[in-house]
């Protein structure tokens, strides 16, 4: 049975050690059945968006770099690849949280029951569901909004000349963070903590936000096991936040 982990502290490491959590919660018998649906919705976005970044790809070295040398277009292709692969990921994990939000919150709900018995067992109710949505939703638009007004200024900062170079750095640090968001929203909004009081608790734990959706960015990209990424990291912030937040 899996337990709340122990307070180590508001390192990197201890948001690494709550992604490992998320696994073995993931499999317990009154989790599971709340993982079903938001996989089921990672997968099919997940395999759109990798079709749909070959495809554009694959058209743009054709298109523009034709008469290129093979090698010249072999390396460009890779290094647009890297930084499209990580705005792709980022934006897919975005969008796939509004589409799954609702059954996120259950998951987390299920998780902090999981690991907090004192609450009792839950039952799964679709009135209770439908009830959440335009909250879920509302919240989900807020936080889109946050996000867009702060990937802008990245974005045109990976087409800038020479300076583009540090591009992929800044959104692999700024997608962890919005991974934080992302998830840590779900058993926080549960609780009425919503946008952007969500942002208070990651300021007060920045390190170990950061950890976490560092962990959560390499579970995106390892293949197979990125299908998992979204309940993955709702059970994980769900244990994050049973450890650090809600016993404070």
């Amino acid at each position: 049975m899996a337990t709340v982990l122990t307070d180590s502290g508001n390192g990197a490491l201890a948001g690494f050690r709550h992604v490992l959590h998320g696994f073995a919660l993931l499999r317990e018998p009154g989790v599971r059945i709340y993982v079903i649906l938001p996989l089921l919705i990672n997968i099919v976005l997940f395999v759109a968006a990798l079709a749909g970044l070959g495809s554009a790809l694959d058209y743009a070295v054709e298109r523009y770099l034709a008469s290129w040398p093979e090698w010249l277009q072999s390396i460009i292709w890779f290094l647009f690849a890297a930084l499209a692969a990580i705005v792709v990921f980022f934006t897919f994990s975005i969008v796939a949280n509004i589409v799954a939000s609702p059954f996120n919150g259950l998951l987390a709900e299920a998780v902090e029951r999981h690991l907090r018995p004192e609450l009792g067992a839950m039952h799964f109710s679709w009135k209770a569901l439908l009830s959440d949505v335009a909250r879920t939703l509302v919240a989900e638009l807020r936080k889109l909004l946050y996000i867009a007004l702060r990937a802008l200024p990245l974005l045109l900062l990976s087409l800038v000349p020479v300076l583009n170079a540090a591009a992929p750095a800044l959104w692999l640090l700024f997608g962890a963070w919005m991974l934080g968001l992302e998830y840590l929203d779900c058993p926080l909004g549960n609780h009425g903590k919503v946008f952007p009081r969500v942002l208070e608790e990651m300021r007060a734990r920045r390190r170990m936000t950061l950890g976490f959706g560092f962990t959560m960015t390499l579970v995106t990209v390892i293949p197979v096991v990125n299908f998992l990424a979204m309940p993955l990291g709702v059970a994980a912030a769900t244990s994050l936040y049973c450890t650090h937040i809600a016993r404070d």
